[in-house]
C-alpha cells in the first residue's frame, strides 16, 4: 500500500519567513506524491475540545500561502476537506487536528557495506525486505511497520521487537540530516561508528519527536540476515514462569537469543474473537514468543530443543510449537504484533507504555485491573519482558473522562515508586507531556525547555508536544 507523507503547517504570526523557509528545506529533499488509502473513519472529537487545549499564537493557512505551496508544487498541494478528514485523525481515532497539507513520500538509497542511508518517509517494511534481498537485516522492527516511516520511528525513538539483540535506535543510527526551525539543513549524515569531535548532536533529535528539527535523511547501521530463524510459541502457567523461561533461556540461548515477548490470555483472547487468528497453544494464562537468530541452523535447533526440554520438564511451559519456515513464522508473529489492532476492534483504547522492573512488570495489570472494575471493558497486558516494557492497555465501549482520571495519575504514580519510564518507547506526545515529572527530574526538564528555546524559539515545530508551557 502506498502511503503520503504529510506535514502540518502552523504559522507564528512573526514567523511566516522562517517557516517558509524550514519548509522549503523539507520539500527540497521530498520526492513525488502518491496515493494512500485510509479506512473511512467515525466522527472523532477535536483534540482541543477533548483535552481543553488553548490555541497558541498562529496564523491560519491562508490563500497566499496555498498559492506559494501550489507554485512550488504544482498539482501536489491537497486542500480537499474530505480527503484530508482521512489525515487528520491519528490512527487510534483519539484526536482530530484541524487542517493539513500533505505531500509525497521520500525514496530510499542505500550507501556503504552494512549502512542504510535512506529518506525519512521510507516504510519501515520496505526498507526491511530491501535489505532482506541483499542479505541485511533491518535493527528495528515493529508491528506496524507496514505504515510507520522510518523518519519517525527515529524522532520516537521507536523500540519494537529486536531490541534485546540489536539494541536502540540510539545506538544503531550513525547520522541524520535534519532541517531546523529557521530553514537551515543539519548534515550530521555520518557513516562512522567509532566519531568523538564534538557533541553528538544526532542524538538531540533521536527521540525529540520532531519537536526540534525535522529528520529527512537517517544513516542507520544494519546487520547481516540471520541465516537461521527458530520461533517458539510457549503456554506458561503464570507470571512467574514467565519470568523464569527468560531466565533459563537467557541462559542456555545465549548469543542466539533475539526476541522474547510476552502477552497474557485476555490479549490473545482479543486477536482470536476480533481478528479471527488461530492460537496453536490454548489454555495458559500467559504466552511467550521466543525468537533465535543466527548463522548455523543445526548448532541453534540443538541449542532451542535443550533449552525446551528443560523448560517443559521443570513445570515452566504448558504446551508450546516450534517453527522454522517464513509463512508460518510470520503466522505466529502476528499473533503477538496484531493486538493493537484487535485492541481497536474492542472500543476506546487508553494505552500505556511503561518501563519497569521485570518481575514487577505485570503486577502493574493486575493492579489497575482491580482498581477499575467493571468501568472498563478489557484490561490487558503484553510486551518486550527482554527489556522490561510493559504495554498496558485498557478498552471501553467510548471514550470516558471519568475513566481516564480513574487510569491517570494512578498509572503514572505506581510506576514512579520504582524510578522508571512512563514512556518506555512511545514517547510523551500531547497526552502524557504533563506527567514527564515522573520520570524526569526539574533540572533536566528545565534543561530541555532551554534547548527547544534555542532550537525553535517561535515554537513551529510540532507544537503543543513533549513538553508542556512551550
Amino acid at each position: 500500500m502506498k502511503r503520503r507523507f504529510y506535514l502540518r503547517l502552523l504559522f507564528s504570526k512573526s514567523s511566516h519567513f522562517s517557516l517558509r523557509m524550514s519548509i522549503l528545506g523539507i520539500i527540497s529533499l521530498l520526492s513525488k506524491r502518491t496515493l494512500n488509502t485510509t479506512p473511512s473513519l467515525q466522527e472523532v472529537m477535536l483534540t482541543s475540545e477533548r483535552y481543553g487545549v488553548q490555541r497558541l499564537p498562529f496564523s491560519h493557512v491562508s490563500n497566499r500561502d496555498l498559492a506559494f505551496f501550489e507554485c512550488l508544487m504544482p498539482g501536489r498541494v491537497i486542500t480537499d476537506p474530505d480527503e484530508l478528514k482521512l489525515f487528520n485523525v491519528d490512527w487510534l481515532q483519539s484526536g482530530h487536528l484541524v487542517r493539513c497539507l500533505h505531500f509525497g513520500p521520500c525514496l530510499g538509497k542505500r550507501g556503504g557495506t552494512g549502512i542504510l542511508i535512506c529518506q525519512a518517509g521510507c516504510i519501515l517494511e520496505n526498507l526491511s525486505q530491501y535489505l532482506e534481498s541483499m542479505d541485511f537485516t533491518m535493527p528495528l522492527d515493529l508491528g506496524a511497520k507496514g505504515s510507520c516511516h522510518i523518519g519517525g520511528n527515529v524522532a520516537t525513538n521507536a523500540g519494537g521487537l529486536r531490541v534485546l539483540r540489536y539494541g536502540s535506535l540510539r545506538g544503531t543510527v550513525l547520522g541524520l540530516e535534519v532541517v531546523l526551525a529557521d530553514g537551515s539543513i543539519l548534515n550530521c549524515l555520518a557513516s562512522l561508528q567509532k566519531d568523538n569531535t564534538g557533541y553528538d548532536l544526532k542524538q538531540l533529535f533521536i527521540g525529540s519527536e520532531g519537536t526540534l528539527g525535522v529528520i529527512t535523511t537517517v544513516s542507520i547501521l544494519c546487520p547481516q540476515k540471520p541465516k537461521a530463524v527458530n520461533l517458539a510459541f510457549l503456554g506458561c502457567p503464570g507470571f512467574s514462569q514467565v519470568l523464569e523461561t527468560f531466565t533459563t533461556c537467557r541462559g542456555m540461548l545465549g548469543e542466539i537469543l533475539s526476541a522474547y515477548e510476552f502477552m497474557d490470555d485476555k490479549s490473545m483472547k482479543l486477536v482470536e474473537s476480533h481478528l479471527k487468528l488461530s492460537n496453536p497453544v490454548t489454555g495458559s494464562p500467559f504466552y511467550v514468543l521466543i525468537e533465535t537468530s543466527g548463522s548455523n541452523s543445526a548448532h541453534d535447533e540443538e541449542k532451542l530443543n535443550h533449552f525446551l526440554e528443560q523448560a517443559m520438564t521443570s513445570g515452566l511451559v504448558m504446551d508450546g510449537t516450534v517453527v522454522t519456515e517464513d509463512k508460518r513464522i510470520k503466522a505466529l508473529w502476528a499473533l503477538r504484533e496484531r493486538i493493537t489492532e484487535a485492541l481497536t476492534h474492542d472500543g476506546y483504547v487508553y494505552k500505556y507504555d511503561i518501563s519497569l522492573p521485570v518481575k514487577r512488570l505485570y503486577d502493574l495489570v493486575t493492579d489497575t485491573r482491580e482498581r477499575l472494575g467493571r468501568s472498563a471493558k478489557n484490561v490487558v497486558g503484553y510486551g518486550h519482558l527482554g527489556d522490561g516494557n510493559l504495554h498496558l492497555n485498557i478498552t471501553a465501549e467510548s471514550y470516558s473522562h471519568s475513566l481516564l482520571e480513574a487510569i491517570e495519575p494512578f498509572v503514572y504514580e505506581w510506576t514512579a515508586q520504582y524510578q522508571v519510564s512512563i514512556s518506555a518507547e512511545h514517547g510523551l506526545g500531547f497526552k502524557k507531556k504533563h506527567y514527564i515529572h515522573y520520570s524526569k527530574p526539574r533540572e533536566a526538564v528545565h534543561l530541555m525547555q532551554k534547548f527547544k528555546a534555542m532550537l525553535d524559539p517561535k515554537g513551529i515545530l510540532n507544537p503543543y508536544k513533549t513538553l508542556d508551557n512551550v
